[in-house]
């Protein structure tokens, strides 16, 4: 689905005619789920990109405005529980001329994201991550558990789509070494820990930097209870060897949770290359950076073995 500031202008216009008078333009961004656009200096208008939903049957629009709406009631949920800024949830608006899905409105938050702003060699920005995470698993779960699917329950109920990654794999990533990891990765029980509230997401994209420390998180809107160690794979999408250190010493993390959150990051990474390799290489490459550090912790590749994914 394509959409353009044209097309935003008059579905603002429309809607939310308070807001007519402001500027519209779009944000570059590597993101995959939605087109963003600013309004004004303050909001930001984010609209779903889904393939083959350009005439959505009835059915279809209403379970997309359901998960708006649970996008939002997790990103109050959030708001004001780190010491970090997050979006602030301001409406929705519906289907118009142009665009056939509901979409939202949320308050801009200014700053670079990790992807152009590489934190990775900051230990600041691992003890930083460090307090984000341990004010998240803070906020109470209300009773709730993981459920639906997605990252953060049993790793091996993921079997299905690491065969797919795999099979796309096959040129572009030393796949019988990475499906050795996931032989092991795969057996790694779940354990006792009870679920946590987690971000679900911790990638590049999704973190703002300034200096080498966090100062804002975006796309909490899946902001729920998993599997304490699934907010563990920022620890290898976002950082080196010895501020990935300083993020495990300051979370207390055991080997099994250190392991299972490893294991998140690889499930994630893998369908990252292939997916992404001609369309979005920003993620393609967070995706290959990603499993170059988990091979290499596992003492899988060693310098001038020629293993590496890139």
């Amino acid at each position: 689905m394509r959409i353009d500031v044209t097309t935003v202008r008059k579905l603002v216009s429309d809607q939310f005619p308070e807001w007519a008078c402001l500027p519209v333009r779009e944000v570059e961004s590597d993101g995959t789920v939605n087109a963003i656009f600013r309004i004004g200096d303050g909001l930001t208008a984010r609209f779903p990109l889904i393939r083959g939903a350009e005439n959505p049957t009835p059915a279809e629009v209403l379970q997309i405005r359901q998960g708006l709406h649970r996008e939002m009631y997790a990103s109050r949920r959030l708001l004001g529980r780190t010491r970090f800024r997050t979006p602030v949830p301001v409406a929705i608006g519906e289907a118009g001329a142009g665009f056939p899905l509901p979409w939202t409105v949320q308050t801009w938050l200014p700053g670079t994201v990790a992807t152009a702003a590489d934190p990775g060699s900051s230990v600041a920005f691992a003890t930083d991550l460090v307090d984000l995470i341990t004010a998240m698993r803070a906020v109470e779960t209300e009773g709730a558990t993981f459920s639906g699917p997605g990252r953060g329950g049993v790793l091996a109920d993921h079997d299905g789509w690491m065969r797919t990654c795999f099979d796309a794999s096959e040129g572009l990533l030393p796949v019988p070494l990475l499906r050795g990891l996931w032989e092991a990765m795969r057996e790694l029980p779940r354990g006792g820990d009870p679920d946590v509230m987690t971000h679900g997401d911790l990638m590049p994209g999704n973190l703002l930097v300034a200096g080498g420390r966090l100062t804002g998180v975006l796309d909490v809107g899946g902001f729920r209870p998993a599997d304490p160690a699934l907010d563990l794979l920022g620890a290898w999408h976002l950082l080196e060897p010895g501020p990935r250190a300083v993020l495990r010493a300051g979370l207390a993390c055991d080997d099994a949770e250190w392991e299972r959150g490893r294991a998140w990051a690889f499930e994630q990474s893998m369908g990252l290359v292939w997916y992404y390799e001609r369309t979005n290489p920003v993620m393609a490459g967070i995706g290959r950076r990603t499993l170059d550090r988990i091979m290499a912790d596992a003492a899988v590749t060693s310098p001038g073995s020629g293993s590496s994914t890139r």
